[in-house]
């Protein structure tokens, strides 16, 4: 789940990344790769929240197109069901979830 707060002082947007914890199993090492943090699974962590739900924020500079995805700690990658569109991977047959701001 995506959840985006458009700022009023700057132009940039709280992104809110979501997943429920049906959606990861057993593992217990997850994070949210993309153009905002050059793929790296270290750079943006979720946290287990009370709910059973990970997540992370990040502010994002709007009128930008990120391409994102979710790793997890088995090394399985994961779309955001609630992405703006979805796109070919350049690196992998797989797609990509892309974030519109």
């Amino acid at each position: 789940m995506i959840e985006k707060t458009y700022l009023k002082t700057k132009p940039q947007c709280k992104v809110k990344f979501t997943l429920p914890s049906e959606a990861i199993g057993e593992a217990t090492k997850i994070s949210v790769v993309g153009d905002f943090n050059n793929w790296d699974a270290s750079a943006t962590p979720l946290s287990k929240k009370k709910t059973g739900e990970y997540s992370s924020t990040l502010k994002l500079d709007i009128d930008h197109t990120y391409q994102f995805r979710y790793v997890i700690d088995d090394g399985s990658w994961l779309n955001d069901e609630m992405a703006d569109s979805y796109v070919q991977s350049p690196i992998s047959q797989d797609t990509n979830s892309v974030l519109y701001l």
